[in-house]
């Protein structure tokens, strides 16, 4: 480590050193989002004169983020318009009737898929329609919904517009002088892991997947079965003002547990049963779906928004002649709301729907909902009407996971959808047109034909992904500029010397392995990219095998749920645990780290 340790002793590089181990800490303990943190690491490079303001924002600028932008209007425009419901009727067909036809089908058409559409609106469409055949067929979710994550992003490494890693990776192949990567780059790797991969995915479906059954699977069964934590308010002319609760008949008749009372700044806990009622009283109740309506119908209580003032509770729900609906909504990684309190994000004014209950993983919470942080993951049960559920399905701050069949949009343009995305592959694979060129006209005429209106066209786009992108190219520019990179690599040049090339690429697939589940697969892909392609250099072999082992060890994640989007956004709904995805997912983990490096060795004639 001799070079390295001369690079790191020279202001440039010590600063920068300093500077990447916060932002890692950043990265590792969620104190601040990841693409704030990338900003901050952007930000302070400048400010200390590491980089010069063009070289730390260089990546906004670039071919890869313009089109990955374009990619999710270019998604979702062929989402909204209809031209992927028959695989939603097929995800949903009654003719697949267990799991592991089910997961056959995923990897089978899901996962091609998702090689040229980004896997989060994939996974995102699919939740519902899949949720819905579980409870058809009396199944479990834990049974199928993780490996509807897992087979998104295998087949993402099969294009190069599969996962924003790919992207990301070529633009910083282009900045390192190897040039882009083509559309169908890692096809030749991509296929073989895809096929693999699924080949192992419906093998241990049986064997490692948990069943947690399927009544308490998702927040409305579970509120049918036990129960969940609601808030309400007494409101005029109920029949429980001047009534305790023990002569009110409300636990009795409804199967109502009321666990607290809350009454101006006064908090009462049990025993609650001689306590008289008054109007605007609050409760804390626990009862199933149910009964919870049945007393907002007889007018006996009021759902209590939670956070609102006693003011704003007198109006809850909407007008009496709205449709009205009750959904589970998703958080997913990366929204705008997380670690924001009910109470302060003003939820129903907001969003034009009463809050009713959150799940976290296995928990139901207790404590008053107005009080809670909302965190990625959480499972938020929903009353609102259906023109506000229209709108969180259009809003990249949530994921509406019931499926509103009579909700779906206008499909009179879907075949103009359709072929505008296969004009983006056609097109570029022809050499016809540019990728970016190919995917921004593409975003055009799905505006101008009315498969996406405008406001659908901003909402999208995902622009945590995109700062995220933008602000990390700031660490490969950094680590190149004060030979942190060449300096690292000369050292590891030193240490593999002598070892065959397939123990080389092996070492450095695990490494970004490791890299991706514990910070990020871009962190992962502009730390690690200089160096691998440095070593490559010094040791006589193709940079670009190299670039094609951190690219695909960076766009698989499969240990946990915080190790990529997906993974979240199935983990509420299938109520997995933390082990859930590490038991069903390293076995193929490791078989990738075995598999790659041998299938790269034989692509370059290593």
């Amino acid at each position: 480590m001799h070079e390295f340790l001369l690079a790191a002793q020279q202001p440039a590089g010590f600063i920068t050193l300093a500077i990447f181990a916060i932002s890692i800490v950043l990265f590792v303990t969620g104190w601040l989002a990841p693409e704030v943190t990338a900003l901050l690491a952007a930000a302070l490079l400048v400010t200390f004169k590491v980089l010069k303001p063009d070289e730390a924002v260089q990546g906004f600028g670039s071919p890869a983020l313009i089109t990955l932008m374009g990619l999710f209007a270019v998604s979702a425009g062929l989402f909204r318009s209809g031209g992927l419901d028959r695989l939603r009727a097929l995800i949903g067909s009654d003719a697949i009737r267990s799991p592991r036809r089910m997961i056959a089908l995923l990897v089978g058409v899901v996962a091609p898929i998702s090689g040229f559409i980004p896997n989060t609106p994939i996974v995102a469409t699919l939740l519902p329609v899949m949720e819905s055949w579980c409870h058809r067929r009396g199944i479990s979710p834990s049974k199928v919904l993780l490996p509807l994550s897992f087979a998104t992003v295998l087949g993402g490494t099969i294009t190069l517009l599969g996962t924003s890693t790919n992207l990301l990776a070529s633009d910083v192949s282009r900045q390192l002088g190897f040039g882009s990567l083509d559309l169908f780059s890692f096809t030749a790797i991509g296929i073989p892991v895809w096929l693999l991969g699924s080949l192992y995915m419906v093998w241990a479906s049986d064997r490692l997947l948990p069943d947690r059954g399927l009544d308490s699977n998702d927040l409305l069964g579970g509120l049918e079965r036990e129960g969940y934590l609601t808030d309400v308010l007494i409101p005029e002319g109920s029949e429980l003002i001047g009534q305790s609760l023990h002569n009110s008949r409300l636990q009795r008749r409804f199967d109502v547990d009321v666990l607290e009372l809350h009454r101006g700044s006064q908090t009462f806990s049990a025993p609650l049963a001689d306590i008289s009622l008054a109007s605007g009283d609050r409760l804390m109740l626990r009862c199933n779906k149910e009964n919870l309506l049945r007393l907002q119908q007889e007018h006996t209580v009021s759902l209590a928004a939670a956070g609102d003032s006693n003011d704003d509770l007198r109006e809850l729900a909407g007008s009496p002649n709205s449709p009205m609906r009750v959904v589970e909504v998703l958080l997913p990684n990366g929204s705008s709301i997380t670690g924001t309190s009910v109470r302060d994000l003003r939820f129903r004014q907001r969003y034009n729907g009463t809050l009713l209950a959150i799940r976290r993983g296995n928990q139901v919470l207790r404590e008053l909902l107005g009080r809670v942080v909302l965190q990625a993951g959480d499972v938020l049960l929903i009353q609102a009407p259906l023109d506000a559920i229209r709108g969180m399905q259009a809003n990249n701050d949530l994921v509406v996971l019931d499926e509103l069949e009579k909700d779906m949009p206008t499909t009179n343009r879907k075949w103009v959808a359709v072929i505008v995305a296969a004009l983006v592959i056609i097109l570029p694979l022809f050499k016809i047109i540019n990728l970016m060129a190919a995917v921004l006209l593409a975003m055009v005429i799905m505006v101008a034909t009315g498969c996406l209106r405008p406001g659908e066209l901003q909402r999208s786009i995902r622009w945590d992904v995109i700062i995220l992108l933008g602000s990390l190219s700031c660490f490969s520019a950094a680590m190149q500029k004060t030979g942190l990179a060449e300096a690292l690599a000369t050292d590891l040049l030193h240490t593999m010397k002598g070892w065959p090339n397939y123990a080389i690429l092996l070492a450095v697939f695990v490494l970004a392995q490791l890299f991706t589940e514990a910070l990020s697969n871009g962190t992962t892909v502009v730390l690690l990219m200089p160096i691998a392609t440095a070593i490559a250099t010094g040791l006589g072999l193709p940079p670009m095998a190299f670039i094609y082992a951190i690219t695909i060890a960076a766009s698989q994640s499969f240990l946990t749920p915080i190790g990529y989007q997906t993974n979240l956004m199935v983990y509420g709904p299938g109520r997995y645990r933390f082990l859930d995805m590490t038991r069903y997912g390293a076995p193929l983990t490791i078989g990738l780290a075995l598999i790659v490096p041998f299938l790269i060795c034989r692509w370059f004639g290593l």
